[in-house]
């Protein structure tokens, strides 16, 4: 009876001590790393914040009642989906009183998407606490560039409170932007993965001068976050970052499907439960589908035959650690795709939602290759001189 008692102890002690382990060993964010230094950084400054719902520290407390609380927030700037995330997709969100904080929060995906002279009026230092998922077209940092240029026209300095990219800091994958096709969806000249932290990703910006007048910016930075982590390796509790977004391993099928989805045709599983985790079209067969994406090479990714409503295709298992490149995925789905379907995925797609895609892809060179018949694999090859290039100039603004 003793040594059962005894066992039950050891294996209670052993838990405990795990779990100990499991909390030493989480990531502390820049929200958490600023609040341990009892906000100095920003304490007796006048504040505007860009923050939504994901703006929170490890336990949960948001981060525009933290600053409300601990300094002077006076203004409030938000992205896309609006303050509680909740807005679909490139919908316009009108500015509001934040009932939480009694503050201003000030729309950026409206008629303006860089805050106005007027916007900042009272404010000496601008915050940016947004929770990015490591893709190009995720217009956060489209956000955070906009604000960092507004910053430095109006002399104002630029913090940025680090997060994790959830898809960890090794992936750099897809190919950069054309000039001309520069947009919202594709702010910069990076890959479409492009592997930063959204501090480390201001840097560069800064670094490269891709806004027309640099800012005065300090990164804050996270302790415990390295760059081979995903979401999962962090013990950080997400929170969805737009409604199709809703868990952390999210962005990893949002970079492998959402390129696909942009074009008319195709289905991602959008609405739905599980966004981006499927893809397929109308007359597709599933099993021959699944079947041609069984036979890529493509490690940590699994395939299965998924029909609903008249729709063929595959859905996808995605290991967060999947050594497959997830951007060049969607260049075989979208061969395939183009290969089955009559009339083409190109020409089935309205003009206005091809601008779109071409923005999102960066330039047209995507459509060429795929109507020229060039092969997936040649596709995504071509890639690699500036995936080699990106890696060694972002060498210099890495943290961590």
């Amino acid at each position: 009876m003793g040594r059962a008692r005894n066992k039950k102890w050891i294996v209670r002690l052993a838990a405990f001590w795990l779990c100990l382990a499991s909390a030493q060993a989480a990531v502390e964010l820049g929200i958490d790393v600023l609040a341990s230094h009892d906000y100095s950084l920003l304490k007796g400054k006048r504040l505007g914040l860009i923050t939504n719902q994901t703006g929170a520290n490890s336990a949960g407390s948001k981060t525009r009642l933290l600053l409300k609380k601990h300094c002077n927030l006076v203004a409030l700037y938000t992205p896309e989906h609006g303050l509680d995330g909740t807005e679909k997709a490139g919908r316009y969100v009108k500015s509001r009183r934040d009932p939480a904080t009694g503050v201003m929060a000030y729309s950026l995906y409206g008629p303006t998407r860089k805050p106005t002279p007027e916007m900042l009026r009272g404010v000496d230092v601008l915050v940016f606490d947004l929770q990015d998922i490591g893709c190009r077209s995720y217009t956060y940092i489209s956000t955070m560039g906009r604000c960092m240029e507004a910053a430095g026209e109006n002399k104002i300095p630029f913090v940025v409170l680090d997060r994790p990219n959830p898809v960890g800091g090794l992936r750099i994958e897809g190919p950069s932007v054309e000039p001309r096709w520069r947009s919202f969806v594709s702010e910069f000249p990076i890959p479409y993965v492009h592997g930063l932290t959204v501090g480390e990703l201001a840097r560069m910006v800064n670094g490269r001068n891709w806004t027309s007048v640099p800012c005065e910016l300090t990164v804050v930075q996270m302790h415990g976050w390295r760059r081979g982590m995903t979401w999962d390796d962090t013990g950080l509790r997400w929170i969805p970052s737009s409604p199709n977004i809703p868990r952390g391993t999210s962005p990893l099928y949002y970079i492998a499907t959402g390129l696909v989805g942009e074009l008319s045709g195709p289905e991602t599983g959008i609405p739905g439960p599980r966004p981006f985790q499927s893809i397929g079209a109308r007359g597709v067969d599933p099993s021959s589908f699944t079947r041609y994406l069984n036979g890529i090479d493509a490690p940590g990714v699994k395939f299965r035959p998924w029909r609903e409503g008249g729709i063929g295709g595959s859905s996808l298992t995605i290991s967060p650690d999947a050594p497959a490149n997830l951007t060049g995925l969607g260049i075989y789905m979208l061969s395939e795709l183009n290969r089955q379907m009559r009339p083409d995925l190109f020409r089935r797609t309205s003009a206005s939602k091809l601008d779109i895609f071409y923005k999102v892809c960066g330039g047209m060179f995507i459509q060429a290759q795929v109507r020229e018949g060039k092969s997936p694999a040649r596709i995504v090859a071509s890639w690699r001189p500036n995936e080699k290039e990106f890696r060694r100039t972002r060498a210099k603004y890495l943290l961590y």
